[in-house]
């Protein structure tokens, strides 16, 4: 789940000033964590509540996304999102923003299965992004995750995500050129997916999302969850990424990671 929160930092300098190269500093004053990071840390605390229901995940979901959130009001919520969180009685609003994917990644570090993955996934993300292509966005992160959690190949998780998710049949640097800033699922998750696929290693996997110019950290949260689950996160990586947490934030991780360690080298 580390590797969601060190891409959201990193790419989170270049949300409104997109590059398209891959040669930037990591970790800069200039670097924050962003909703990304906390809504990723409000599904884990869920998660850990919930104690492996399904049944109890989106409910408590609810709880701690309102609660957590509130803390944080300048994270950078979107104006639905922002609603949500301060509602009496919050409801989902048939999105399909990449927000879906981008806070999904405890789902496949908690799962036992690919299929409980995957229905942990629609189940904390039913609660806002209901949207076939939100529940779609967040299922495929999860499934990539478990997979490469499960020690599957680069090809292998390919294979599923272009059978049952998304078409594969492009390359980093065929689109880069012309992506743009994009808050859907359908034009982010696959880009950052195909990020992790031509990727070399964790940092590498992270230059590659934020290089693509589009919804940085974002981007790169969903590359960052997977990559962590396939390559593990350099331990020095791991504890710069942990000086930009509060000690809420802190606690929620390192509870998680008790439960449900993260991959170090």
């Amino acid at each position: 789940m580390l590797g969601a929160i060190i891409g959201d930092i990193a790419g989170s300098r270049f949300e409104w000033d997109q590059i398209k190269h891959k040669n930037f500093t990591f970790f800069t004053p200039d670097c924050t964590v962003t909703d990304d990071s906390i809504m990723t840390l409000a599904i884990a605390k869920a998660l850990l509540e919930s104690d492996g229901s399904i049944e109890n995940a989106g409910p408590y979901a609810i709880r701690y996304m309102q609660e957590i959130g509130r803390h944080y009001p300048e994270c950078g919520f979107g104006g639905m999102f922002r609603s949500w969180i301060n509602s009496d009685h919050p409801m989902p609003y048939n999105s399909f923003g990449n927000g879906a994917a981008m806070r999904v990644s405890p789902c496949g570090f908690a799962a036992r299965s690919l299929e409980e993955a995957k229905m942990l996934a629609r189940a904390v993300t039913g609660v806002t992004h209901n949207h076939p292509e939100g529940l779609k966005g967040a299922e495929a992160t999860a499934a990539a995750i478990y997979l490469a959690k499960a020690g599957h190949s680069r090809e292998e998780i390919k294979d599923v995500i272009h059978r049952d998710y998304y078409l594969m049949d492009f390359t980093l640097d065929k689109i880069r050129p012309g992506y743009q800033f994009n808050e859907t699922c359908q034009e982010t998750v696959p880009q950052a997916l195909m990020a992790f696929f031509e990727s070399v290693c964790f940092e590498d996997a992270i230059r590659n999302a934020v290089s693509l110019g589009g919804d940085s950290d974002t981007l790169a949260a969903i590359t960052g969850g997977v990559a962590e689950a396939f390559y593990g996160i350099p331990d020095g990586m791991a504890r710069q990424a942990e000086a930009y947490l509060d000690e809420r934030l802190i606690q929620i991780l390192a509870a998680f990671e008790k439960r449900f360690p993260g991959k170090r080298i």
